[in-house]
């Protein structure tokens, strides 16, 4: 699976904020105007929440430079949507949250079309996933084995749950990260029943 971004409440903040100043003003802020917006006064507590943006890909710096710190990709105006929310425990009917947005730029992981999943349930907590988080996907009909997806499954699991995906042969396995969970298996004509909404691209704590 892809590393996954964990971002706090004050990264996704710090993120916004130098997104939109590049949208509004057409520069980078500097780290004191960043400082201020937040009424930080230190500035290498600023500079710790920069240097873990841009280790995760989200910023970069040009050394030398007072305006040095760039969202890599801007984020739109409006962010990217949270459709509804995903089981990792008990599947549950993934519900529409009409217009709710967060600020962080779909294509900041790989494509414009990723969405937001919040996710309900311990299921995936041996991946690091939590209930609570917002689990990012990346609309694609087939993932590679291993990877961690968004999946239906026709007559069994008519709700959205999040899964690790494993396929050998004729045999689909969908597995949790959990073992007081058991993993579920389809053979033959029943794996037709499984439909996999996209891969799971990283995870947003808020």
């Amino acid at each position: 699976m892809d590393e996954l971004y964990d971002l706090t409440e004050r990264q996704q903040q710090v993120l916004a904020y130098i997104a939109e100043h590049q949208r509004d003003h057409g520069v980078a802020p500097t780290v004191r105007e960043i400082g201020d917006h937040f009424g930080l006064r230190s500035p290498g507590g600023i500079h710790r929440i920069l240097s873990l943006l841009r280790k995760k890909g989200f910023v970069r710096s040009d050394d030398g430079k007072k305006r040095s710190w760039r969202a890599v990709a801007v984020i739109p105006e409006k962010g990217m949507p949270v459709l509804g929310k995903i089981s990792a425990g008990k599947p549950i009917e993934t519900i529409a949250l009409s217009g709710e947005h967060i600020a962080v730029s779909p294509s900041a992981f790989g494509s414009e079309d990723c969405f937001a999943l919040r996710v309900s349930g311990d299921s995936m907590i041996e991946a690091h996933i939590v209930s609570g988080d917002l689990a990012v996907i990346r609309p694609q009909s087939e993932v590679e084995n291993g990877d961690i997806a968004a999946v239906i499954v026709q007559d069994v699991l008519p709700e959205a749950t999040l899964k690790i995906v494993q396929q050998k042969r004729r045999t689909l396995v969908l597995t949790p990260a959990n073992h007081a969970y058991s993993a579920m298996t389809f053979k033959g004509a029943e794996c037709s029943k499984v439909r996999i909404l996209g891969k799971c691209v990283g995870i947003i704590r808020r």
